[in-house]
């Protein structure tokens, strides 16, 4: 693996930041987050001009898809111009443009590279996620050793924001690290260190509480279970990693704090509820939005130009496109959706019986996009950074492991220059927003709790809302 990485700077470099943001902890909050976010979209953007030649030469997407989707960027320019604060708009419809070359730049990396970038990249999950056990099995067994009374469940979550971001993180990578328990050529003995490090990641997920992590994977095994043999298989790994976690679960925050005298707060069982979380209030917002704008909507971002005391985004990604975008440009980013998701199930059904690993990686990949999308139907998925950067690494590597009917024709030279030139923008106008805010951070922050007062909703930054204070 480590051969690889010396071959590819991009991937390295790509890769150190995600491990960064993730495991240390002045660099795991929203804001580093976002930078990192940035800074990798840059490197994305920097990886293109540089392999220029190989990739105007490659198309990723048909015709008819690079055309719907110009048309939801060209909505989304028309929507930003039109909305109440232009500059945020179009710093949000950068974000997307950002990501798009983030998942062009992987696309074309895996291209080039071929199947040793997948060795390389389900290593680096496996890293990541091994890091992250170790830091909440240190944690939780400092917890114990405290002889505390009380011990809170969330302050084992070391890292991120929220632990609902957290569990988004899981939800992508859940999927991935079953990967080579399916390939008939891992040894036994890495099976075993591999199911372990799975189920203790499924303990993690269980005991952080997050509904929308349960909710998205619960939705990945069972549409992956109906893609033939390689989903089932896939799907009783989790299955079986999931109740081997439970039990874990049970054992590590229940059986034995009782036996210790210790009491459990924020204990994972309590969120076994069927309550919203005041998510109605938030749907509610954005029902009204798009009723009263439904052709553009307010503009991206905007929902959180309208404050409310819950959060700066809907915590559904149909409401908040359809509220900041149009009714439109959901239709189509839906259409796309469910297109893309389509024709990879049919693909993975085809190869079912193949034990490959390019098909076995396509059907995790496949696994971890369904579990997110799913997931950003009660959660902010959409809006996250950390989020955002693996969703577009996901997007990017399926769409270089698909296999097309008929091979997509390259754009022209002109085409791909001019889309060049958007994504340089795109970056540009993301610069200028950190330089801008980041120096008066602070006092933004302050500004908006004298202005509005309780805690933050994130959105672009940690402190999301851009409203005015006259318009509470």
């Amino acid at each position: 693996m480590f051969s690889v990485l010396r071959e590819n700077l991009f991937f390295f470099v790509c890769f150190s930041v995600l491990l960064a943001c993730a495991c240390i902890s002045d660099l795991t909050m929203h804001d580093p987050q976002r930078m990192g976010q940035f800074f990798i979209g840059l490197s994305s953007v920097a990886s293109l001009f540089w392999n220029f030649s190989k990739y105007s030469a490659v198309s990723t997407a048909e015709l008819k898809i690079r055309a719907v989707f110009f048309l939801i960027l060209l909505g989304g320019v028309v929507s930003s111009l039109s909305a109440s604060q232009p500059l945020w708009a179009l710093t949000e419809l950068s974000v997307l443009l950002l990501s798009c070359a983030i998942a062009t730049a992987f696309a074309l990396q895996r291209t080039l590279h071929g199947v040793q970038l997948d060795r390389a990249f389900i290593g680096f999950v496996i890293l990541i996620c091994t890091v992250k056990t170790i830091q909440f099995l240190s944690a939780s067994t400092a917890a114990f050793l405290s002889s505390a009374p009380n011990l809170d469940t969330d302050l084992l979550l070391d890292g991120f924001s929220n632990k609902r971001f957290y569990g988004q993180f899981q939800t992508f990578t859940l999927p991935l690290l079953v990967l080579p328990l399916l390939l008939p050529s891992t040894r036994r003995s890495i099976k075993v260190g591999l199911f372990c490090l799975t189920s203790l990641w499924w303990m993690i997920a269980i005991s952080g509480g997050t509904r929308g992590t349960w909710l998205g994977m619960a939705a990945a095994v069972a549409v992956v279970f109906c893609l033939g043999r390689a989903g089932r298989r896939w799907a009783g790994w989790q299955m079986g990693a999931a109740s081997t976690g439970l039990l874990l679960f049970t054992l590590l925050f229940s059986v034995l704090p009782g036996l210790l005298g210790i009491e459990v707060s924020n204990f994972a069982g309590d969120r076994l509820t069927t309550s919203l979380s005041a998510r109605e209030i938030l749907w509610q917002q954005a029902w009204e939005m798009i009723k009263e704008r439904p052709l553009l909507g307010f503009g991206p971002m905007h929902f959180a130009d309208i404050w409310n005391a819950v959060a700066a985004h809907p915590h559904q990604a149909i409401l908040q496109w359809a509220c900041e975008w149009g009714v439109p440009s959901t239709l189509c980013v839906a259409g796309l959706a469910l297109y893309g998701l389509s024709t990879t199930a049919v693909l993975l059904h085809k190869r079912a019986l193949s034990l490959e690993p390019v098909d076995l990686m396509r059907l995790c990949l496949f696994a971890s996009l369904v579990g997110a999308l799913t997931q950003s139907m009660v959660d902010g998925v959409i809006v996250m950074p950390y989020s955002q950067l693996w969703l577009a690494i996901i997007v990017g590597w399926l769409l270089a492991l698909h296999e097309w009917q008929t091979p997509p024709r390259p754009a022209s030279v002109a085409l791909s220059r001019a889309w060049l030139v958007c994504l340089t923008l795109a970056v540009g106008m993301i610069f200028y927003i950190i330089v801008r805010d980041v120096p008066d951070m602070d006092t933004r922050k302050q500004q908006f709790a004298e202005d509005f007062g309780g805690r933050y909703s994130p959105r672009f930054w940690m402190q999301g809302v851009i409203a005015h204070p006259s318009g509470r």
